[in-house]
């Protein structure tokens, strides 16, 4: 099969998936691809380009539309709509490559599509009555609570259970009946945090934050 640089990129995001972003080199993708790693130089420059275009491939499967909506005509939504629909579709990007968050949140961003991202985010806050000066914050809280849920829900789902807990813990014993599994489950936890950051952050806001 004839390599180009989408299934370069394809490769490695398959090489992260299965054995985890300390695996990633030129040298193992070229294993990957059955090629020689000097060939692998004719679609990306090295490493630090093929992570960007891992970026920006994650990147493209998060939505922002819904930010454009913000505050500009009679169909405007409000700011905590754009940003619910903003985390589930992040939340849903990386929970499928979830290898990729610690690799991708300690390079340094160099992705335009990850800034015209997080350009489509500000703007909407803004519109939305957020000071320019707390926009950024407001979006690293929503993206912290995101890539700790996306590690959450890959976790095996009997991590925390009843059976493990020694009998001498009976308030975490009960509260892990499995009646309770659907309120008490990762996406559960997750829905929970996203809806006490919006309230806490709308309060902030209606209270004057400068």
């Amino acid at each position: 099969m004839r390599l180009n640089r989408e299934r370069l990129v394809d490769a490695a995001l398959a090489l992260v998936d299965d054995d985890g972003s300390e695996a990633l080199s030129m040298r193992t993708l070229a294993a990957r691809v059955d090629r020689q790693v000097s060939s692998l130089y004719n679609h990306v420059s090295g490493r630090t380009e093929l992570i960007e275009l891992m970026r920006a491939r994650i990147v493209a499967d998060i939505d922002v539309a819904a930010f454009a909506s913000v505050g500009t005509s009679a169909r405007a939504i409000p700011w905590e709509r754009a940003l619910e629909f903003w985390a589930r579709s992040y939340l849903r990007a990386f929970a499928a490559h979830p290898n990729l968050i610690r690799l991708l949140a300690t390079t340094e961003i160099r992705d335009l599509s990850t800034y015209e991202m997080y350009d489509a985010v500000i703007a909407g806050l803004r519109r939305g009555g957020w000071p320019e000066s707390r926009t950024v914050a407001v979006m690293r809280t929503v993206e912290a609570h995101v890539l700790g849920s996306a590690l959450d829900i890959i976790a095996p789902s009997d991590l925390i259970a009843q059976d493990s807990a020694d009998v001498r813990f009976s308030e975490i014993r009960t509260a892990l009946d499995p009646r309770f599994v659907e309120t008490s489950s990762a996406t559960a936890a997750f829905e929970l945090g996203l809806n006490a950051l919006i309230d806490g952050l709308r309060l902030q806001l209606e209270a004057g934050i400068s």
